[in-house]
């Protein structure tokens, strides 16, 4: 390869050219595509135009890298778990409270905020800006594992198996009462409620909008006025845990959107100050995108959520 900015190769196998480049170098084919847009590639000395067009194993190609646009989020010196980085990705245990992206109302204190302090001098550029690759989300107040890219290739990699469902989530919640039955599978249509847009809703089967999401869900644990669950995601839609529990009755404790608390748990409750969804995202597998080798993590309930179970079980 060449400079920091320039990328220069062959063609390693017959192709079209944007999934030539991607097999070629550590850039993701929707990196490439913008690329060859804005008349960044040329092959076998011309500039290329068609990302679709078909080129020969051996062809010469150059590739002008413009330096990662920054972030308009600033790098904050904020403290973060870290259960595996290398130079392609980084496993962080979100606490709750942490929003995971900057937006209006919460443009500071995020993790990436602390992300691009972190790994600051390590991110090679998503699409072209320079920010830690977000590929999946959860909620301010659950707390648990979550995995971000640092380079275009790994980002993509880890995209691919979200979108085919082979990512590895399971979660622990404290539910409201006892599931019955006690495992099982819940399988219901998530998209936005007609009545409140800030939250998510059970949509009908046959509904045109919304997305499909699958919960399966073991009781570990029951004390009649509250159970802790083990809720492993086929799917991951915004808020599907919460959402798929209050849906068969059984709303997580301290949600204050999808449910009302136990009024025998309210001064355990109060007590604490557990003021959040009971919900902690313990287990996350995955294929290495860079390496190809099965990563898993597990990570230990968080100080308020074992505080809530000794007290609910006393």
């Amino acid at each position: 390869m060449g400079t920091s900015n320039t990328l220069t190769g062959t063609i390693p196998a017959p192709s079209r050219l944007d999934k030539a480049l991607a097999d070629a170098t550590d850039l993701s084919r929707e990196r490439i595509k913008g690329l060859i847009a804005d008349g960044q590639v040329t092959v076998g000395g011309r500039i290329a135009t068609s990302p679709s067009a078909k080129v020969e194993a051996g062809a010469a190609f150059t590739i002008a890298l413009p330096a990662p646009v920054p972030l308009e989020a600033e790098p904050q010196d904020i403290p973060l778990v870290i259960a595996y980085e290398d130079e392609h990705l980084i496993v962080v245990d979100k606490p709750a409270g942490m929003v995971v992206h900057p937006a209006a109302g919460n443009r500071d204190g995020t993790l990436v905020n602390a992300l691009l302090y972190h790994c600051r001098g390590q991110l090679s550029g998503i699409n072209g800006v320079e920010r830690p690759g977000i590929v999946h989300r959860i909620d301010k107040d659950t707390s648990g594992l979550l995995v971000v890219a640092k380079t275009d290739s790994a980002h993509e990699g880890l995209a691919k198996q979200f979108a085919d469902h082979s990512i590895e989530r399971r979660y622990i919640a404290i539910c409201a009462g006892r599931p019955k039955p006690a495992d099982g599978t819940i399988d219901a249509r998530l998209g936005r409620s007609d009545r409140d847009r800030k939250k998510m809703a059970v949509l009908p089967s046959d509904a045109s909008r919304g997305k499909h999401a699958v919960t399966h869900y073991r009781t570990i644990d029951s004390w009649g006025v509250a159970s802790k669950l083990e809720c492993r995601l086929e799917t991951g839609r915004t808020h599907q845990v919460r959402v798929h529990c209050a849906s068969i009755g059984h709303p997580l404790i301290g949600d204050p959107q999808y449910g009302r608390d136990p009024k025998a748990l309210r001064p355990i409750l109060e007590k604490l100050g557990f003021h959040r969804q009971a919900l902690h995202a313990a287990s996350l597998g995955f294929i290495h995108p860079a390496t190809g080798e099965r990563l898993d993590f597990r990570a230990d309930l968080p100080r308020d959520m074992g505080e809530l179970i000794d007290e609910i079980a006393r």
